[in-house]
């Protein structure tokens, strides 16, 4: 009764505020987001790796924590997959298999063009011709993996970039990058995305191949309408207005996803909205404003390796935490902000977003999760669950 009593507390204050709140638990129930296969084993810094009791050591081990993810939200319906290191001792189909018979699809494929030695100086823009052939097959491999499984992402990250000044021509690089993703988006089967992730720097320290979203959405120009910008939160520089780029790529109709993810210096890959909710809670606001009603129509994935908390119950944590701050975004009256800004009026328009922040939206979480038939707390509900005690005895 308590839960119930507070639902109709937050019922009477949106309402005031001229917001529905059905709209908001509608919009809660039709979230979802895609979390990484490599997010659920062992992982560390250039310093070393953290092993950790019950991290996930197979692409089946791997798929059995995203299914329990899914279990404990409701809303976590694939797992994104990396090429080399997912498929080698695995076959595509056993995989596939896998996967349906635990209740959850294989997402975006990630070709692995990072790892090898032939790939030291760049994979796609690499001058090594022999370097970009082995690239390309890979690519060529992992498309193949995407009609097999039925995903519709090609997820495209590339380290590719040069360490010194003079190291290489950069215009020659831009140009071989070029063709390599046009060969990849080319070779793309028909309603699927091709998504070019960009990152400022690392490993990359001089010049990286693909750094901003300018130079991704340039790619993306070159190649065709099934490409598209993939936004990392940890990919920029400190004080970037992620959510101004969010805007301008949405309205530019060249979103096409995310991984979600939270930093303090770089590419941290911390826990979502562990350091910066304000940010994320920004970003969110953007994406329900481009969406009209509802979320803007992307793919939304988490990547995140957690070193230091329990990798399930972080992934837990994570989604729940984007659920959450989705759902104060939805609380925002657009009507009332729209009106503040032609108005010129900054403080209520300001106030308008941080009151929605600042919005305790639990009551109506609960209540989307119980109708979606989930526990109204997936951390404590996954805590309870003793599957993280399992999970330590069996791959220990």
């Amino acid at each position: 009764m308590a839960e119930e009593q507070a639902y109709r507390v937050l019922e009477e204050r949106l309402d005031e505020r001229g917001v529905d709140i059905g709209k908001v638990k509608e919009g809660i129930k039709d979230f979802w987001v895609e979390t990484p296969s490599w997010g659920y084993a062992d992982s560390g810094t250039r310093f070393g790796v953290f092993p950790q009791d019950g991290a996930a050591r197979t692409i089946f081990e791997k798929l059995q924590d995203a299914a329990t993810v899914h279990e404990h939200t409701g809303c976590a319906p694939s797992a994104a997959v990396h090429t080399a290191w997912d498929f080698d001792d695995a076959g595509v189909e056993e995989v596939q298999s896998y996967a349906q018979e635990l209740g959850i699809k294989i997402g975006a494929i990630n070709p692995t063009l990072f790892e090898e030695n032939e790939y030291k100086f760049g994979s796609l823009a690499s001058p090594d011709p022999e370097a970009r052939q082995m690239a390309m097959d890979h690519v060529h491999r992992s498309i193949d993996i995407m009609k097999k499984t039925g995903s519709d992402l090609l997820s495209m990250w590339l380290a590719d970039g040069t360490n010194y000044p003079g190291q290489d021509d950069l215009r020659a690089r831009k140009h071989r990058m070029t063709k390599g993703l046009q060969e990849a988006h080319d070779a793309l089967p028909d309603g699927a995305t091709m998504l070019v992730e960009y990152k400022l720097f690392e490993p990359a320290f001089y010049a990286t191949d693909i750094a901003d979203w300018g130079a991704s959405m340039l790619y993306c120009q070159h190649c065709g309408p099934q490409a598209k910008v993939l936004v990392d939160l940890g990919h920029h520089a400190l004080g970037t207005n992620i959510e101004q780029i969010v805007a301008y790529l949405t309205d530019e109709d060249m979103l096409g996803g995310f991984h979600f993810n939270n930093k303090k210096y770089a590419d941290d890959d911390l826990t979502s909205g562990s350091t910066k909710p304000y940010e994320l809670f920004l970003i969110f606001n953007e994406l329900v404003a481009a969406g009209g009603d509802g979320l803007y129509d992307v793919a939304y994935m988490i990547d995140q390796s957690h070193n230091v908390k329990p990798k399930v119950e972080a992934m837990v944590q994570s989604v729940a935490a984007l659920q959450e701050t989705y759902a104060k975004a939805l609380t925002v009256n657009r009507n009332r902000l729209r009106e503040t800004q032609e108005a010129c009026d900054v403080v209520r328009a300001e106030e308008e977003l941080k009151r929605a922040f600042f919005t305790d939206v639990t009551p109506v979480l609960q209540k989307a999760r119980e109708e979606m038939g989930v526990a109204p707390d997936p951390l404590q509900s996954y805590r309870e669950s003793g599957y993280q005690e399992k999970i330590e005895k069996e791959r220990s």
